[in-house]
């Protein structure tokens, strides 16, 4: 083998010494290819292009700071220099932060004079928010209230809503100067937690910033809002609750023993308040928001025992909620054991207000269409109000409704009455009592004197059906609220007709006995829930 190698070598040889040229030939091509060769993998061309420059996100004559930079130190300093300010997290690309723009520009519009309204841009690389943060979705919504932050909104992100939630950070506690006031907090179906302080001796009295922080971390660890915070600032109204010491924190409960926070053995600190606020809080109706991703929140909930699962068209900014506080009512009928549905400080006598219920019903008489177009009979109606807590106007016409299916058909001569919730409070009530009235006929009874009316026979209500059901049933049933306009599909999947409008929908589920049933439509939603709701619970015991 090596001599074979041997003789091959000195061929080669041979043939270098007799064509010199051929050699120095050969050289410089395999210096040439290894030098270009080397030059080229050095200098490797990019093969990914870099990020365009960030553009304004938002418009130019929007009310909203648009730091597209990602210049987190400027939007620290207008934070710090404002007493409210937002903060929008985006990046530009995303879906959610641009659909939520919009929103954003309308809020900002409405309330520029009172707070802040920053937007930074979290996503370029090259700016110190990205750099310092590591968002796992966009966008993200900041909002502080002078110091105390951040307060994270993790709700629907809709004008509407984001609008409320940030006036709910603007004045995170409700001022109840009068008894009027006091009633009005008290009887809301959302638990309200209220603390008595006197400002005649100093502008913050001793109690009062951290009773206001205290609402404030109440907003962070629940972004719907449900619990409430109040101020009293009279001796007279904080008698009306037993409340004598300045500095006391009292909390309502409808059914349960109303709570003080118990001062003497814990510290008086934000987060003691708010955490003892949250641990005795009770609930009439949960709000269900989900978000829209995969979650397991509603089957959580689902799985607590039976629901009553109601979803209604909810505004919320509008000044009142009268289905919401009519489904609160059931609530409270249904949860009250002790034959009461309100704490005894609630009666008019403890007020000491006259003319809370001393009043006489409210009456209207109505004269309805023709139920055939060739008749010559109606049907007339008289509408009395009974109001059953508190001074309030006598409403009219417009703010009463009638089961026109019922109302509008021919009647016998004999007087024929129903109970009807008035919805524009959950605490009224009124009888719509009819009978026909042929065209020229008289009659020489005042028909008033005669008509039963619901406020003379208590017993009577519809609600007596569900009034302390959950202590005569082996069943409780939580009651919870989605809004039809956000979460519609989720009512089309339990049950709801596909042709039905958004309007409302109520389904009673329970998932241990696998029961399920589908309110009926036709008539008004909360009569049915009654009807629904009584069947279904003496059904399981």
């Amino acid at each position: 083998m090596l001599l074979r190698l041997r003789v091959s070598l000195r061929q080669v040889v041979n043939q270098m010494a007799r064509r010199p040229a051929l050699l120095c030939g050969a050289i410089v091509l395999s210096c040439s290819l290894i030098l270009a060769i080397t030059f080229t993998c050095s200098e490797t061309k990019q093969v990914v292009l870099p990020a365009q420059p960030p553009a304004r996100f938002f418009s130019p004559g929007a009310p909203v700071v648009d730091l597209y930079l990602g210049q987190l130190d400027e939007a620290e300093s207008l934070r710090s220099a404002s007493e409210v300010s937002l903060l929008y997290f985006y990046a530009p690309w995303c879906g959610q932060s641009i659909s939520a723009r919009g929103e954003i520009e309308q809020v900002a519009r409405k309330l520029a004079d009172q707070v802040q309204f920053v937007a930074v841009n979290c996503w370029w690389n090259q700016g110190k928010c990205r750099k310092q943060n590591n968002f796992y979705h966009y966008p993200v919504i900041y909002l502080y209230h002078r110091r105390f932050g951040p307060i994270e909104y993790n709700g629907p992100i809709t004008a509407a809503y984001v609008e409320k939630f940030i006036r709910r950070v603007i004045t995170p506690l409700q001022y109840v100067p009068s008894r009027a006031g006091l009633q009005d907090f008290l009887s809301h179906y959302e638990p309200g937690v209220l603390g008595y302080f006197e400002f005649n001796a100093s502008p913050q009295p001793p109690g009062y910033l951290t009773f206001l922080t205290s609402a404030l971390q109440a907003l962070r660890r629940d972004f719907q809002g449900v619990m409430r915070f109040g101020v009293i600032t009279s001796k007279q109204v904080a008698k009306a609750i037993s409340l004598d010491a300045p500095g006391t924190v009292y909390m309502h409960r409808h059914f349960n023993t109303s709570l003080t926070f118990p001062s003497h053995v814990l510290n008086f600190t934000s987060e003691n308040i708010c955490r003892w606020a949250l641990e005795h809080r009770e609930w009439l109706v949960r709000w269900l928001r989900p978000h829209g991703g995969k979650s397991r929140a509603l089957e959580q909930e689902l799985r607590k025992g039976a629901a009553l699962i109601i979803f209604l068209p909810f505004d919320p900014m509008a000044p009142s909620q009268p289905l919401v506080e009519e489904v609160a009512e059931i609530a409270v009928q249904y949860h009250s054991c002790n034959g009461s549905s309100w704490p005894s400080f609630m009666e008019p006598e403890v007020w000491g207000e006259p003319g809370s219920l001393s009043r006489a019903p409210c009456c209207n008489t109505l004269a309805l269409p023709h139920w055939l177009s060739v008749s010559r009979t109606h049907n007339v109606c008289e509408l009395c109000l009974d109001q059953a807590l508190g001074p309030r106007p006598c409403p009219s016409l417009d703010s009463l409704y009638l089961r026109e299916d019922f109302f509008t058909q021919p009647l016998s001569g004999k007087v024929q009455c129903s109970h009807v919730l008035s919805s524009s409070s959950p605490l009224d009530y009124y009888t719509a009592c009819c009978w026909s009235l042929s065209k020229g006929s008289s009659t020489q009874q005042d028909r008033r004197s005669v008509l039963p009316h619901i406020e003379d026979r208590g017993s009577a209500s519809a609600h007596s059906a569900v009034k302390g059901l959950k202590c005569r049933t082996n069943k409780t049933l939580n009651f919870y609220l989605l809004d039809s306009g956000l979460h519609w599909e989720f009512a089309r999947r339990l049950g709801a007709p596909e042709n039905a409008s958004m309007m409302g929908f109520a389904t009673v589920l329970n998932l241990q006995d696998e029961v399920h049933h589908v309110l009926n439509q036709e008539q008004g939603i909360v009569r049915n829930t009654l009807g629904m709701f009584h069947k279904t619970q003496h059904r399981g015991t």
